[in-house]
């Protein structure tokens, strides 16, 4: 079992940065592949990005590619979501994931990871 809390959202003017914290409760949170994703309102919920459980792997939409960056500090428990040049469009509930199973991460897809956060409101004011 794995509980995720996020934090570190809020009101931002575009063209600023925020860094997204997710704390993982566990011993065996270095082992699973972790995701952000997120939500717009009206809109479906959208992968941002992942990394895999060493960290040796990292993937993210096109739309953020460039300007997010996902790490993780396994010593920690906690995975982090910077994201520099923030555009209005970037406005969502940002959730982060725990994959489904340990060591691995089939996909990208929602269906992948299984234990889910809160969420953390980020708003991009133009």
């Amino acid at each position: 079992q794995v509980q995720l809390v996020e934090s570190g959202g809020g009101l931002v003017q575009a063209g600023g940065s925020l860094r997204l914290s997710c704390a993982a409760s566990g011993r065996t949170f270095s082992t699973y592949a972790m995701g952000w994703f997120r939500q717009a309102p009206g809109k479906e919920r959208e992968f941002v990005s992942a990394i895999r459980w060493s960290g040796s792997s990292t993937y993210y939409a096109d739309s953020v590619k460039g300007r997010f960056t996902i790490s993780r500090d396994n010593a920690k428990n906690t995975v982090y979501l910077q994201m520099n040049s923030l555009k209005p469009e970037d406005t969502a509930v940002y959730t982060c994931a725990a994959s489904r199973s340990p060591y691995g991460l089939a996909s990208l897809s929602i269906g992948e990871f299984r234990y889910w956060g809160q969420g953390t409101q980020v708003t991009v004011s133009s």
